[in-house]
């Protein structure tokens, strides 16, 4: 019987190990901490009762992945709740843009906006699943749809900076920026635009969801899955070199490439190795859990009935703030990210006090304090925010990486975004997956399509081994 071992209990590894279970493959899966999920987990993190999620809190990617979908998650426990409201992006006016899974109430809040939104989104969420089967895995292969990556490409290609003036409202504009910041790099360069609008298309298609009772239900969910096919899972086991990893036919790291490369570095083809040294780090976060008496009091009423809210000002602001942490500055009004849970899914609440979710994105490796900006962010746009708040936890960058290693300088998506980076992780190949070392493959988000709950870098990664496993066969 095939044996696998997979290194890291994330949502990438838990995919990689249920789809090698599934087509019938022995597999043990190895977690160093003591709870699974890497970054999909949930918890108490202020006050007993008051559920936060530890790092990735909305799925819109998730919801709509094609393997959690053969998977069938919902049977095996999983829930998505849907705030009534998406996102919401507030200006300092008291005015907000407004994103919900219609796209016709999207553009009718955009006044003058509306027909172009619909322009430059409503072919992408119509076709959303077919685009996502060519853009959710490795750039160099034969597109399945290539009539839809025909159109998209042209915006795709776009700095978000051109793209942002296809609009000519601010509403327009900022929903937009809000959206294109997930990208973590300057709004500048080419290919910014892209990321921005699939987030937009994938909420249009499918929303901004949560799980109910926090994201650790989705791995729960895949855990059980594995179980039922087979699969097994140790956890507080590390690995730090080859001799802790058992022997197998199919070993999947769910592991920075820095890490992989401290494991298989010696055995790696020369080239490859390479690769795994220049590959860059750069997205950090800094976080700041709340739990607040009530709701926040946003000047902008719809932004209290939004599950995320983007809080960076005009479209001008965030590519300025996105330039100058891109180039090692802490900005003094930091893009944050501020989640609201708990209006989709009410179980997160202990009575009147809520959970409150919120990150900054951060310079590379940042070793100050951000709490603070963070705090006065939310008070731009909600005055009165601070005398509700009773009680805070903050995780700086370097905390965060030991919360989990594979989020090296607290950069919380794997890897830069930037240059020819963002086509290709974590090397240029029609198998980036596979390391080099016979059997040995990289499942983590450092591969394509990169960082979320999708669980799609697992699934392509085991689908590389399985190929490989055959034709050596």
């Amino acid at each position: 019987m095939t044996t696998a071992v997979v290194v890291g209990a994330g949502p990438n590894g838990l995919a990689a190990a249920v789809n090698l279970a599934r087509h019938g493959v022995d597999v043990q899966v190895l977690e160093a901490a003591d709870r699974i999920g890497g970054g999909a987990r949930s918890g108490e993190l202020t006050l007993p009762g008051v559920i936060h999620d530890h790092c990735s809190a909305f799925h819109p990617m998730a919801v709509g992945s094609p393997f959690w979908t053969q998977i069938d998650l919902e049977h095996r426990g999983l829930t998505w709740r849907w705030p009534e409201i998406d996102c919401a992006h507030p200006l300092d006016d008291g005015t907000a843009g407004v994103l919900y899974r219609s796209i016709d109430q999207t553009a009718a809040g955009l006044g003058s906006d509306g027909p172009r939104w619909r322009r430059a989104l409503s072919d992408l969420a119509a076709g959303f699943d077919e685009l996502s089967h060519d853009l959710l895995r490795p750039v160099l292969g034969v597109p399945r749809h290539p009539i839809h990556l025909a159109r998209f490409g042209p915006r795709a290609l776009l700095p978000a900076t051109v793209m942002a003036r296809w609009f000519g409202t601010e509403k327009a504009r900022a929903l937009f920026g809000g959206a294109a910041a997930h990208v973590y790099t300057r709004l500048d360069r080419p290919l910014t635009a892209s990321l921005g609008l699939m987030i937009l298309a994938s909420g249009h298609r499918y929303g901004w969801p949560v799980a109910q009772g926090g994201s650790g239900f989705i791995i729960a969910a895949a855990a059980t899955a594995l179980g039922e096919y087979g699969g097994a899972i140790a956890t507080g086991v590390t690995v730090r070199s080859r001799a802790d990893i058992p022997d197998a036919d199919i070993v999947m790291l769910d592991l920075s490439p820095a890490a992989a490369l401290s494991i298989y570095g010696d055995l790696m083809p020369a080239r490859i190795k390479r690769s795994y040294q220049r590959y860059r780090e750069g997205s950090s976060a800094f976080k700041v859990d709340f739990a607040i008496d009530g709701d926040i009091p946003w000047a902008d009423p719809a932004c209290g009935r939004a599950g995320t809210v983007h809080l960076g000002g005009t479209f001008a602001e965030i590519a300025q703030t996105e330039l100058e942490r891109a180039n090692g500055q802490m900005p003094r009004r930091p893009f944050v990210l501020v989640g609201q849970q708990y209006l989709a899914d009410p179980s997160r609440s202990n009575g009147d006090i809520n959970p409150i979710w919120a990150y900054a994105h951060v310079p590379f490796g940042y070793n100050g304090d951000a709490t603070d900006a963070v705090v006065d962010q939310i008070e731009r746009f909600a005055p009165g925010f601070r005398d509700r708040i009773v009680a805070r936890v903050s995780k700086s960058t370097a905390e965060l990486q030991a919360y989990n290693a594979n989020f090296i300088g607290g950069d919380i998506i794997g890897g830069a975004n930037d240059r020819l980076q963002i086509l290709f992780r974590p090397r240029v190949a029609v198998d980036p997956y596979f390391t080099g070392v016979p059997g040995v493959y990289l499942c983590s988000q450092s591969t394509p399509p990169g960082a979320g709950v999708h669980g799609l870098c697992g699934y392509h990664a085991s689908e590389a081994a399985l190929r490989r496993l055959r034709t050596e066969k």
